[in-house]
């Protein structure tokens, strides 16, 4: 079958692209921005990428369109689908009929860190031999693909993996189909990791995004196994709405808990007061902490024991753009970061400043997610930057004024219109020792490269 995806260089549309093509599809596809790392990606598997939603591409010959929820009406492509009666479908309809069928399915559901607790997960399954297929919206270093399909355990290499890993978005599937992606995926194995408010152009308020997690929860069957979040309140009442599955808390007060962390971020792992073992690993953060606790019972529930997980994340390697090192040039080291929510934020350079101590962070923001666009968090941001030492914020594309919002921070905030005065602010404020952290859920203009070829050597 040839597959053509509109909207193909997401993260979630390249993995479905990933996985078509593995299965043996002809896969091309369209985007009106194509840039790493799923390009790269895309284009190493031979998958023809085309710029932009022309209606030329209806005759490409595709025996099935794929429609990303990038794709709006009036994109000439579309429309020239809608008005030959072409067959089409969301992603999240194609991969639950076509891949997860039938498949023990875990998905890892909330607002932070769905992809580095997918990954986490992915990894201690395929640790045990358990060779899981998954779909995530980065890339696992441990794996250097975002999606793969499931292979051949190391106990029954003539079996396929039954098990299946996938981040599970909230955000809604299509132009043609508003209910959250996660609903497609009927997991046996559900992880809700933490709800906040994000996605302010889809969802009134939180009460909203807490309805589709309940949506979601429905759909879990009594065999399955759900693992929560036992700190938050906005699960708490989601799972009081009902759940008919059984349920484990972590960093809570009781279920799965983290115990102190030592100077190199190594911590105990404890299940209802018991010690299962101790992760020794480089990573840094509670939220980390938490994203362990909920991969290690989610592993749990499909037959790895808790000592064996532990160990797995002794060899985990992060996600690349979750504080990946970019480069380093005299004496700046310059840092990628894919967070863009004022929590992701607060977290990252909360991060950055534990692991840098009393050494500058100059934090690079580009407010470019549709909820910080819209300005609905406008507020939160000088507290998820004030570890910062300086801000440089770009202003471009946005309904506010971000210099307004970040005039808490004083003198430490600059905003900048323009995209190559920003850059080159940032190569003059910059001195040896210095940690340049970027954050952003696109490519900001291949920032992280132009600075490192700018600064002096």
């Amino acid at each position: 079958m040839h597959i053509h995806i509109l909207g193909i260089c997401g993260t979630f549309m390249g993995g479905v692209a990933a996985l078509a093509r593995e299965s043996g599809h002809r896969v091309t596809g369209c985007d009106a921005n194509v840039y790493p790392p799923m390009s790269t990606q895309l284009e190493a598997m031979g998958i023809e990428l085309i710029q932009g939603f022309g209606a030329e591409q209806a005759d490409i010959g595709a025996d099935m369109f794929v429609v990303g929820n990038v794709v709006t009406r009036g994109k000439p492509l579309m429309e020239e689908i809608l008005n030959r009666g072409l067959p089409y479908c969301s992603g999240p309809q194609w991969l639950a009929e076509n891949v997860l069928r039938d498949h023990w399915v875990l998905a890892v559901a909330g607002t932070h860190g769905k992809t580095t607790t997918s990954s986490m997960l992915a990894w201690i399954l395929d640790h045990a031999g358990l060779a899981p297929g998954f779909l995530i919206g980065g890339i696992p270093q441990n794996f250097g693909v975002s999606a793969r399909m499931p292979g051949h355990p190391a106990q029954d290499g003539a079996s396929v993996s039954p098990f299946f890993v996938i981040e599970a978005d909230e955000y809604d599937t299509a132009f043609f189909d508003k209910r959250s992606k996660f609903v497609h995926y009927r997991p046996r194995t559900a992880i809700l990791n933490n709800l906040e408010y994000d996605h302010a152009d889809i969802f009134p308020d939180l009460a909203a995004i807490e309805t589709q997690f309940h949506h979601l929860v429905r759909t879990i069957p009594a065999n399955g196994r759900i693992v929560a979040n036992g700190r938050e309140e906005s699960l708490a009442r989601v799972l009081a709405r009902g759940a008919w599955t059984p349920v484990e808390t972590f960093g809570g007060d009781g279920g799965w808990q983290a115990g102190p962390v030592d100077d190199h971020g190594h911590f105990d792992v404890l299940f209802d007061g018991v010690l299962q073992g101790r992760v020794a690993w480089d990573l840094l953060g509670e939220h980390n902490r938490m994203n362990a606790l909920a991969a290690i019972a989610a592993a749990r529930h499909v037959g790895v024991a808790p000592a064996a997980a532990i160990e797995a994340l002794g060899q985990f390697r992060n996600v690349k753009r979750r504080m990946e090192v970019r480069g380093e040039k005299g004496g700046v080291t310059v840092y990628d970061d894919f967070a863009h929510h004022p929590t992701a934020i607060a977290t990252t350079v909360a991060g950055l400043r534990r692991k840098v101590g009393a050494a500058r962070i100059l934090a690079v923001l580009e407010p470019r997610s549709n909820t910080m666009k819209l300005g609905t968090m406008k507020e939160a941001l000088p507290g998820a930057l004030v570890d910062a030492d300086l801000v440089f914020c770009s202003a471009a594309g946005l309904g506010w004024h971000p210099a307004e919002a970040l005039a808490p921070l004083g003198a430490r905030a600059h905003t900048f219109d323009d995209f190559d005065a920003m850059l080159a602010a940032i190569v003059a404020a910059a001195k040896p020792g210095d940690h340049v952290l970027v954050m952003s859920n696109g490519g900001f203009n291949g920032i992280h490269q132009k600075l490192l070829d700018r600064l002096p050597g």
